[in-house]
């Protein structure tokens, strides 16, 4: 996905992240996995047009504040259980392209621990608006 940097439509833009966000989710379909909450780290990537978050008298309105993306992993969260982790990436990807100056967005999950013989197991997505 580091390829997306080269995209035409992102050339103007700037690169928002969060970057392994660690939060306990009620997430998996297997029994087991419906017992306790699992960790997963989340990271997302935003792609703003510099004409939108450029600011001008160093303002937190004049940018995408990172609240707005921690925010929205907490409510995508707080719905309750999610089976996939698919899932839970293509709802988080639609609700950080909802945001009005967001242009493209990258959202990946990870479940570290979910096998003893590697690091993560996970889902990424990838979004630009037309």
């Amino acid at each position: 996905m580091s390829s997306l940097l080269l995209h035409p439509a992102l050339r103007d833009c700037r690169r928002l992240f969060l970057r392994d966000y660690a939060v306990m989710i009620d997430i998996g379909v297997h029994d087991f996995e419906k017992q306790a909450a699992q960790r997963v780290l989340i990271n997302v990537e935003l792609f703003v047009p510099l004409a939108l978050s450029t600011p001008k008298a160093d303002e937190l309105d004049e940018v995408v504040d990172y609240d707005f993306i921690r925010s929205r992993v907490a409510e995508r969260v707080a719905r309750g259980h999610i089976q996939l982790q698919e899932t839970l990436c293509d709802d988080l990807l639609a609700m950080m392209l909802a945001h009005p100056k967001v242009r493209a967005a990258r959202v990946s999950t990870a479940k570290p621990d979910v096998y003893p013989d590697c690091d993560a197991v996970g889902v990424e997505v990838f979004g630009l608006k037309e």
